[in-house]
C-alpha cells in the first residue's frame, strides 16, 4: 500500500512539473519514475527518513532494469548522491562502488570519473586526505579518456586543483606546485577567471610554505587582478580573502609596518565573516606588538579576538590568540598570568591537533617556565621529529600513490598491447589458414574444371568422330540406295517393259484364250511395273527427303523400341527449337536418357504405352517420359544402375530430374536442361549430323 502511494505521488509530481512546451519530447516513463523518486527522497524534508530511503531503494532496483547501460549508471550515480545527502554514507559508498564497477566494465569514463570524484569529496570532508587524493587521481585518469572539449578539460583542471590542495596540506610543495600549475594552464585556456584566481591563490600559499615570501606575494597580487571579473556577490568575499593572504604573508615576512597597514585595511572592509575578523584582529595585534611595542593596543585587540572566538566557538585560532596574549603579559612582567595563557594555548592546540601552533607554544613555555624547560624542550623535540616524520611519510605516500597509479596504467597499457599483439597474431594465423584453405580449394576446383573441360573436349571429339563415321555410313548408304534404285529402274524395269512389249505382240492372235491370257499378263506386268516404280522412287528420294539429325535419331530410337517390344510409343517435340544447334553434350546425354528410360519401361514397368515429349519451357528444355506401368515407391528400395545412369547424365548437363511414381499408377520422369547452343560458325550441315549413338 505504501509503495503504491509513493508511485502515485511520484507520477503526480511529474505531472505538475511537466513543461507543456516540451510535450513532443519522448521521455522513458521508467526513467521519469526513477527521477521522481530521487527528487522526492532529496527534497521531501517532511517525509520520514526511512520512507525516503525506501524510495531510493525502489529507484535503485528500477535503475538496474534499464536497457541503456549509460542511463542506468547515470541514475545509480544520482541515487548514491541522494544517499549522501541523507547522511547514509554506507549506502552511498556501496552504490558508488557498484557504479564504478559498471562504468569501468562498460567504459563509461564520465560516470567512472564522477564516482571517484564523489568518493574523493567524501574522504576529503572526513579528513582522510590520502584516500581523497587517490580517488581524485583516479577521477583525473577517467576524465582524460573523454573526448577533448571544454567540459573534459575543465574536469581535468578541477581534479588537478584538488590534488594540489591536498599535497600542499601535507607540505608536498613540489607535487602541489606541479598539480596547481597544470590546472592553471587549463583554466587560462578556458578563460575561467574564478578558478584562475584560486590557482594563483594556492600557488601563493605553496610559495609561502616554501618560505619564499616574495613569490607568494607575487602570486597573491596576480590572483587579486582577477577579482574585478567576479560578480558583485563574490567580489567582496574574495577581496577580503586575498587581502588576508597578503597581510599574513607580510606578517610572516616580518614586514610588520606593511602587515599592520594591510590588516587595518582588512578590518576596515570587514563584512559578516566573523572568523576572518578574529584572524585579522589577532594578526593585527601581533603586528602592532612587533612594530610599535604598544602592548596596551595589542592586548586590547587580542582580548577582543579571544572574546569573539569564545562567542562563535572558533577554536581553530584561539591557541594563537592566547599565545600572543601570553607573550604580551610576559613582556609586561606578569609571568604567572602569561604562563596560564600559554598553557591554555597548549591545551587548545593539542585538542585541535594544531601541531604547528603547539611547537610555537612549547618554545614559549621553555622561556616562561624554566623549571620545566627541559621537559618542554624534549616534548618540543619529539613533536618536531614526529611532525617531520609524518610529513616525510605522507609525501612518500603520495609519491607511492602516483607511482602505483602510473604503474597500473603502464601495466594496463602493456596488457592492452599484449592483447592486441596476441589478437593480431591469432587473426594473422586465421587469415593465413583461410588463405591456404582457399588456395587449396581453388587448386582442387581448377583441377576439376580442367578435368571437366578435358572430358567435354573428349566427348565432343567422340561425338565428332561418330558424326564423321555416320556421315560416311550415310554416304555409302545413299550411294547403295541410289545404285539399287538405278538397277531397279534401268534393269528390271526395262526388262519388264520389254516383256510387256513382247506380250503386246500376242494381240495379233484372235482366240479367246490368248486374248484373256494376254490381258491378264499385261495387267500383271503393269502392276509389277508400278510397284517397282514406287519402290525405286521411295528408295531414290527417302535418303534426300528425310532429315538425318537429332530428332530423326530420336524418332528412329522410339520407332525401333516400339517395333521390337510391342509397346505403343508416342514422341512429340517442339518445332521452334533449333535442335541440331544444341551443344553435343546435351544431345548425347538426352539421347541416352531417352534410351535408358525406354529400356526401363520395357524391362521393368510392364507398361502398354509410353509418351515422350521434348520441348522448350521458358529458357530451358523440358523432357518428359511417362508410362502407364506398375510404378514403384521412390522412397523405398535401392536405385538400379539404369536410374543411377540417368541421374548421372542429368548432372553432367547441369539439369534437374524429378521422378513421380506410385505403385499401380505408372511413372513420369521430368528432366529440365539448360538450353545452350553451339556457335553459328561451328554448326555443321544438317545432313552430316545424323545421330548414331544407337550403334
Amino acid at each position: 500500500m505504501k509503495k503504491s502511494f509513493l508511485i502515485i505521488l511520484s507520477i503526480a509530481i511529474l505531472g505538475c512539473t511537466k513543461n507543456p512546451k516540451k510535450q513532443s519530447v519522448v521521455v522513458d516513463p521508467e526513467v521519469q519514475l526513477i527521477d521522481s523518486w530521487i527528487t522526492i527522497a532529496q527534497d521531501s524534508l517532511g517525509m520520514p527518513i526511512q520512507e525516503r530511503k525506501n524510495l531510493l531503494k525502489h529507484a535503485k532496483e528500477k535503475a538496474f532494469t534499464l536497457a541503456n547501460d549509460s542511463l542506468g549508471v547515470e541514475k545509480l550515480s544520482n541515487i548514491s548522491l541522494a544517499y549522501k545527502s541523507l547522511k547514509d554514507s554506507l549506502m552511498f559508498r556501496k552504490i558508488n562502488q557498484q557504479v564504478m564497477k559498471l562504468a569501468d566494465k562498460a567504459n563509461i569514463h564520465s560516470a567512472l570519473g564522477n564516482s571517484h570524484w564523489d568518493m574523493a569529496y567524501l574522504f576529503s570532508s572526513h579528513g582522510v586526505l590520502d584516500s581523497a587524493f587517490y580517488h581524485y587521481q583516479k577521477a583525473l585518469k577517467s576524465f582524460e579518456e573523454l573526448p577533448t572539449d571544454s567540459t573534459s578539460n575543465s574536469l581535468e583542471g578541477r581534479m588537478l586543483y584538488n590534488m594540489g590542495r591536498i599535497q600542499d596540506s601535507y607540505k608536498d610543495y613540489l607535487g602541489a606546485e606541479i598539480s596547481i600549475t597544470s590546472a592553471l594552464r587549463i583554466f587560462e585556456d578556458l578563460e575561467d577567471s574564478k578558478r584562475i584566481y584560486n590557482c594563483y591563490n594556492v600557488l601563493g600559499i605553496i610559495a609561502s610554505g616554501m618560505d619564499n615570501s616574495e613569490l607568494a606575494l607575487e602570486y597573491f597580487e596576480k590572483a587579486k587582478s582577477y577579482i574585478e571579473e567576479f560578480d558583485e556577490d563574490n567580489k567582496a568575499r574574495y577581496a577580503q580573502q586575498n587581502q588576508n593572504n597578503i597581510a599574513h604573508e607580510l606578517l610572516k615576512k616580518e614586514d610588520f609596518e606593511q602587515a599592520k597597514l594591510a590588516f587595518s585595511k582588512l578590518l576596515d572592509t570587514q563584512g559578516e565573516d566573523l572568523e576572518l575578523q578574529s584572524l585579522a584582529l589577532t594578526s593585527q595585534a601581533y603586528a602592532i606588538l612587533k612594530s610599535e611595542k604598544n602592548y596596551d593596543a595589542a592586548a586590547k585587540l587580542l582580548d577582543d579576538a579571544i572574546k569573539l572566538n569564545d562567542s562563535i566557538d572558533y577554536s581553530a585560532d584561539q591557541p594563537r590568540a592566547k599565545q600572543f596574549y601570553a607573550e604580551i603579559l610576559a613582556q609586561q612582567g606578569d609571568t604567572a598570568k602569561a604562563l596560564e595563557y600559554a598553557k591554555e594555548s597548549r591545551t587548545l592546540a593539542q585538542e585541535t591537533y594544531n601541531n604547528e601552533r603547539l611547537t610555537e607554544v612549547l618554545r614559549l613555555l621553555t622561556k616562561l617556565d624554566p623549571k620545566n624547560a627541559l621537559a618542554y624542550s624534549d616534548t618540543y623535540y619529539d613533536l618536531n621529529e614526529t611532525i617531520k616524520e609524518e610529513e616525510r611519510t605522507k609525501r612518500d605516500k603520495f609519491a607511492r600513490i602516483r607511482l602505483e597509479t602510473d604503474q597500473v596504467i603502464q601495466e594496463n597499457q602493456i596488457l592492452s598491447r599484449e592483447k592486441q599483439i596476441w589478437a593480431g597474431a591469432v587473426l594473422g594465423l586465421i587469415i593465413f589458414g583461410m588463405a591456404i584453405l582457399i588456395i587449396v580449394s581453388q587448386y582442387i576446383h581448377n583441377n576439376r574444371l580442367k578435368y571437366r573441360q578435358k572430358q567435354q573436349e573428349s566427348n565432343l571429339e567422340i561425338y565428332n568422330l561418330m558424326l564423321s563415321q555416320q556421315g560416311k555410313f550415310e554416304e555409302g548408304k545413299q550411294l547403295e540406295q541410289k545404285r539399287i534404285s538405278e538397277e531397279l529402274h534401268d534393269g528390271i524395269l526395262g526388262e519388264m517393259l520389254g516383256i510387256r512389249l513382247i506380250l503386246s505382240g500376242l494381240n495379233d492372235r484372235d482366240d479367246m484364250a490368248s486374248v484373256e491370257q494376254r490381258a491378264g499378263l499385261i495387267e500383271r506386268l503393269q502392276e509389277v511395273e508400278e510397284e517397282i516404280r514406287t519402290i525405286s522412287h521411295e528408295l531414290n528420294h527417302a535418303s534426300y527427303e528425310k532429315f538425318h539429325n537429332f530428332i530423326v535419331s530420336l524418332e528412329d530410337l522410339v520407332e525401333g523400341i516400339e517395333k521390337s517390344s510391342g509397346v505403343i510409343c508416342s514422341f512429340t517435340y517442339d518445332n521452334k527449337v533449333s535442335w541440331d544447334n544444341l551443344l553435343g553434350d546435351i544431345k548425347i546425354n538426352a539421347y541416352r536418357i531417352v534410351q535408358e528410360s525406354l529400356k526401363n519401361c520395357v524391362k521393368h514397368a510392364k507398361c502398354e504405352r509410353v509418351d515422350i515429349a521434348f520441348g522448350l519451357n521458358g529458357e530451358k528444355l523440358k523432357l518428359t517420359i511417362s508410362d502407364d506401368g506398375i510404378g514403384f515407391d521412390t522412397n523405398k528400395g535401392k536405385r538400379g544402375i539404369g536410374l543411377r545412369n540417368i541421374i548421372s547424365r542429368v548432372k553432367k548437363v547441369k539439369g534437374t530430374l524429378d521422378i513421380d511414381s506410385k505403385k499401380g499408377r505408372g511413372t513420369t520422369l521430368t528432366v529440365t536442361i539448360p538450353c545452350n547452343y553451339i556457335e553459328t560458325e561451328n554448326v555443321r550441315n544438317d545432313a552430316a549430323q545424323k545421330q548414331v549413338l544407337n550403334t
